[in-house]
């Protein structure tokens, strides 16, 4: 099944996380400017044109994916041909202010590219590209790319020995947003086995 991809570079001339900030909407054939808002319930996109086209406005159960990260804002639909848009350039804070509304709203069809700062750190793991944060209710990736997965975004996590450790999300990725994605890891110490035996009984018993 094919998809297209709709990206926007976002320019954010309010304050307000809830209220309208104006965003250059890129398609294929050239953009269009337009105003996206965010409130609790939707998430709203008005083209600024005599003759708008690209109108839309999601309520949260209409979208099958939604991905933020520092930088960009990513909504998969449920419109035909599994349709993605995409917001680029984010200004600095926006993810800041947006995380903690949807990472308590949204189930697992919320993927978290950001690191959780409230996270109660139990143990943390060096790992390449950054450090592994286990707490009580999610791991916290943090580092280059980093992510949060919740204990019920997390489908399994497996070990092939005390220094690998893999997380199989729910995630939708790659060209046909197949669902399920692998997260594997290097440790830069060992994780012992009743450390790992207790992780997984945290995540399956919540999952």
């Amino acid at each position: 099944m094919a998809f297209r991809i709709e990206a926007a570079v976002v320019l954010v001339l309010a304050q307000s996380i809830f209220g309208a900030v104006e965003v250059e909407h890129r398609h294929l054939h050239g953009g269009s400017p337009g105003m996206l808002e965010v409130s609790d319930e939707a998430i709203e996109y008005t083209e600024i044109s005599k003759t708008p086209k690209h109108n839309r406005r999601w309520k949260y159960e209409e979208i099958q994916q939604l991905e933020l990260s520092e930088t960009s804002l990513r909504i998969l639909t449920y419109e035909p041909h599994n349709r993605e848009f995409v917001f680029d350039r984010l200004p600095k804070g926006f993810a800041d202010r947006v995380y903690p509304m949807w990472k308590d709203k949204l189930d697992q069809r919320f993927v978290a590219a950001v690191a959780d700062p409230e996270v109660k750190t139990l143990e943390e793991f060096p790992v390449k590209g950054g450090t592994l944060l286990f707490g009580e209710d999610r791991i916290v990736l943090k580092g280059r790319e980093s992510r949060t997965w919740r204990f019920s975004d997390i489908e399994n996590i497996a070990s092939a020995g005390p220094f690998d450790l893999s997380i199989v999300t729910f995630e939708r990725h790659g060209l046909w947003k197949a669902e399920g994605r692998e997260f594997r890891f290097q440790l830069q110490r060992p994780m012992e086995e009743a450390r790992f035996n207790e992780l997984w009984r945290r995540v399956t018993r919540i999952r």
